[in-house]
């Protein structure tokens, strides 16, 4: 790495170890912190308030389970520092049993305004009206995209999307019912895209963009015909190969921007787009706020070496949410920090190959 790189990795290293603490002495503390962690701390074998001193220290807790995200209630993950203000419950999954929930006020603004900062105004011009084809419900993509939109001083046009219903479909091998509900939610996009709204910019999921695009083609028009100038999506879909494809064959040198997030991170930036790349798409998470690590799949507290693959280990770091050593179902290359990123990245992602069989991606 250069000098300048090295010296911007170190500083962004000192930060993140200073909002690591703060974090921990918010949610631990008995005048700020939320019910959950004041109630787990009798159960730890140190004191987060004495012992949490960098963001290494951080490996101290136990494995995050995924099941203290499901059920209620939800008002157990409330800091008492935050008490009294308007609040939401924005779900993941949800497809078998009770879905994982996280509590949240701002945090979902926070994150797309920071977004909202890579992205480019002559591709996303300020002001612009925008379209949110994706999931709607209980997920927090939909409020966010909108959120995104009205930020950047536009109008929001959203379609009606429930992929539960879409992985039930698959599920029970109904493939037809599922292209007719696809078409459904493309007729959707396409009526909104025909009504004269001066839409500029869109999100969408690599599937979608795909049957939109076809659709269109074959009716002789376009995404860029239709007015569309910026396109931001995402996934484990969104893979180097189907980037390649998208660009060359689906959008007409519409501008896009590959995203990795979730409910629980926010989202990952993809470095700047390099021809010598060969498409090939680095994530990097939005620190201070979350951190992705690069793991091994023995050894969750033992990152990867660069260049190596392992499972994705998430923590994340807000004063609306603390989650120490969440466990993801994917995996990717642990790849170098990028001076406009200057931490570790991933490139890869797809689904945990240990669980990839039991994923049922459906629709989006």
């Amino acid at each position: 790495m250069s000098a300048n790189l090295d010296a911007l990795c170190k500083a962004a290293k000192d930060k993140l170890d200073a909002h690591a603490v703060e974090i921990v002495q918010w949610h631990f503390s008995e005048s700020t912190g939320c019910p959950f962690w004041l109630e787990k701390a009798k159960t730890l074998k140190f004191d987060p308030l004495k012992e949490i001193k960098c963001f290494d220290d951080i490996k101290k807790f136990p494995e995050f389970e995924d099941e203290w995200l499901r059920g209620g209630p939800v008002t157990r993950w409330q800091p008492k520092g935050l008490k009294g203000k308007p609040a939401y419950v924005f779900e993941t999954g949800g497809t078998t049993g009770i879905p994982k929930s996280r509590f949240q006020i701002d945090d979902w603004k926070t994150d797309y305004e920071m977004f909202s900062a890579t992205l480019p105004d002559e591709h996303f011009p300020k002001g612009s009206n925008w379209m949110m084809l994706g999931p709607s419900g209980p997920r927090r993509l939909r409020l966010a995209v909108e959120h995104l939109c009205q930020f950047r001083g536009g109008i929001c046009f959203c379609v009606d999307l429930d992929p539960r219903w879409v992985v039930k479909l698959i599920k029970r091998g109904d493939m037809k019912e599922m292209e007719r509900y696809r078409d459904h939610v493309i007729d959707q996009a396409e009526t909104i895209l025909s009504a004269g709204h001066d839409i500029k910019c869109m999100f969408t999921t690599p599937k979608l963009l795909e049957a939109l695009a076809t659709r269109l083609m074959d009716k002789g028009s376009s995404i860029k015909e239709k007015g569309i100038t910026g396109i931001f999506s995402g996934g484990t879909e969104f893979t180097p190969q189907w980037y390649r494809f998208a660009s060359e064959e689906l959008i007409n040198g519409v501008y896009m921007t590959p995203t990795y997030g979730n409910t629980l991170m926010g989202l990952a930036c993809s470095k700047p787009f390099d021809p010598k790349d060969n498409y090939k798409i680095t994530y990097h998470a939005p620190q201070p706020r979350a951190v992705i690590e690069v793991v091994e799949f023995k050894d969750y507290n033992t990152c990867v070496g660069y260049g190596k693959t392992g499972r994705v280990k998430l923590t994340t770091l807000t004063k609306e949410t603390f989650i120490p050593g969440f466990m993801e179902r994917d995996e990717g290359e642990r790849e170098l920090p990028h001076e406009k990123y200057p931490w570790d990245g991933i490139s890869g992602t797809r689904p945990f190959h240990e669980i990839a069989k039991q994923t049922v991606v459906g629709v989006y």
